[in-house]
């Protein structure tokens, strides 16, 4: 028992259920983390979808912000999916006002970029790292990487856009693989938690 990471979930808002599921169907204990007492508990944690502005506000009113940005610096496993996405990136190209991001990862997203909640979509991402084919990936109202700078490494594109990034412990993508029965993502999360745990 002692090899199965403690991961958390980020439930400040946004799709919790799903990754505690896949965490969970990946071999991690996964528990909900709402406060930094809970924080300090876990190995690795995952920032999910939702909406990037609200979680950005109850994360700095919630006393989140600042352990967040202490334990992704000292090196914690972070995953961030969506709108988790857009609070890894060091910068935003359109921010809302007032909006602020953890950081983690060296690149710019822009918010929405796929279109409207109307526009989304599913689709087959190779994932570098992933084996047995493509990962499928649900894309709501899902940002897109503008550019990334040296650290970061590009491991998926969809439709000439980046939206999968890694640097170092921090993972993240624009698609949602916690909506598809598909947990490879949440494996390979696991994986890079358990290599630093």
């Amino acid at each position: 028992m002692s090899d199965t990471p403690v991961i958390g979930v980020l439930a400040l808002q946004g799709d919790v259920r799903e990754h505690l599921i896949a965490l969970a169907s990946a071999d991690a204990l996964a528990r909900l983390v709402r406060r930094p007492e809970e924080l300090a508990e876990v190995d690795g944690l995952v920032i999910p979808g939702g909406e990037s502005t609200t979680m950005s506000k109850l994360a700095v009113l919630f006393g989140m912000m600042e352990p967040l940005r202490e334990r992704v610096r000292a090196g914690m496993p972070v995953y961030g999916t969506c709108a988790g996405m857009i609070l890894l990136a060091e910068k935003i190209l359109d921010p809302r006002s007032g909006q602020e991001t953890v950081g983690g990862i060296d690149m710019i997203v822009r918010r929405n970029a796929f279109g409207r909640q109307n526009e989304s979509f599913e689709a087959a991402v190779e994932v570098a790292g992933i084996g047995g084919g493509p990962v499928e990936g649900v894309f709501i109202r899902a940002p897109w990487v503008e550019s990334v700078g040296a650290g970061a490494e590009v491991i998926a594109e969809h439709g000439g856009h980046i939206v999968a990034v890694r640097q170092g412990n921090v993972l993240a993508t624009s698609f949602h693989p916690e909506l598809t029965g598909d947990h490879r993502m949440h494996a390979l999360f696991v994986d890079m938690v358990r290599a630093v745990k």
